[in-house]
């Protein structure tokens, strides 16, 4: 299944790969790495990660404390966030106000 990245959370997902990057030469790869593996889950099978809020899912990332919370549509899925799991629950809420 095909993916979007909502502009803010493509935003959120090169930040945070920079930010470690810069904290250690390799670390944002890595980063970059994992983020794509749970993208790469929830292609395959987009309604297996658990909803948080109607109709946004999420699906963790490994070895990061980052989730990747997605709305599934009929052809393709919403990345609404890259999220930051000590981050301010709800802050990605107004992404789904119709912006894709």
């Amino acid at each position: 299944m095909n993916f979007r990245f909502h502009p803010l959370a493509l935003e959120e997902f090169e930040k945070s790969a920079q930010y470690y990057e810069e904290r250690q030469a390799g670390l944002g790869e890595r980063f970059i790495q994992s983020i794509e593996s749970a993208i790469q889950v929830v292609a395959e099978n987009p309604l297996a990660a658990p909803e948080l809020a109607a109709p946004v899912r999420t699906k963790l990332a490994r070895v990061f404390p980052y989730a990747i919370l997605y709305a599934p549509y009929e052809d393709y899925f919403l990345i609404v966030a890259v999220m930051h799991l000590h981050q301010k629950p709800g802050y990605w809420q107004e992404r789904l106000d119709g912006s894709t």
